[in-house]
């Protein structure tokens, strides 16, 4: 399945999940262990805001991993104009060819392959949030295959990476979003 026609319901669904965190749980534990609700906001802002550029092919604005953005007022309305731009950025062919970054890295790596990281980021942090808040991640079906595409083929070196941790075992039998959170190290059945 071809994750760029999954870019923009990925990223309204994980803005919508965002616009739906209670206040009262920003300091709640998430499914990423070193991260609560609002660390775990503040690197899907980040990283998603920073998927525009990377799509145009343009170096990073400034801000980097320490900055607050929930201190700021209005930063849900925010990100979710910087999420649906930068998926309507990924809409153009031309962001899919050559090389890209997140980063500023001069070299980059395959524009397809950062695509697939900042959808990976929406739906998998989307799905840490909402089952850290009490949410249905409600992510559409589509969505949620093009991300198990997309996610079986770089599982292994991500791990490498230290990026995701050990697979949960989840039946194969099991619905696909259970199937590709145990496949990225999360527990399909955590709770905080």
């Amino acid at each position: 399945m071809d994750i760029r026609n999954q870019m923009l319901p990925a990223s309204l669904a994980a803005a919508r999940i965002v616009r739906q965190v209670p206040e009262e749980l920003m300091d709640a534990p998430t499914p990423c262990p070193d991260w609560d609700v609002r660390a775990l906001i503040n690197h899907l802002v980040l990283w998603v805001g920073r998927g525009e550029t990377a799509a145009r092919k343009l170096p990073p604005d400034g801000r980097g991993e320490g900055h607050d953005f929930t201190a700021e007022p209005g930063w849900a309305d925010r990100f979710e104009e910087q999420a649906r731009k930068a998926a309507e950025a990924w809409q153009d062919p031309a962001a899919w060819e050559g090389n890209t970054s997140l980063t500023g890295n001069k070299d980059g790596m395959p524009a397809e392959f950062i695509a697939g990281i900042l959808h990976g980021e929406c739906v998998l942090h989307g799905w840490d949030l909402a089952v850290a808040t009490g949410q249905d991640p409600a992510l559409p079906p589509e969505t949620v295959q093009a991300a198990w595409e997309a996610t079986l083929g770089t599982a292994e070196m991500t791990r490498q990476y230290k990026l995701f941790g050990e697979e949960v075992p989840v039946p194969e039998d099991a619905p696909l979003l259970d199937r590709l959170v145990g496949l990225t190290g999360r527990d399909p059945h955590w709770k905080p």
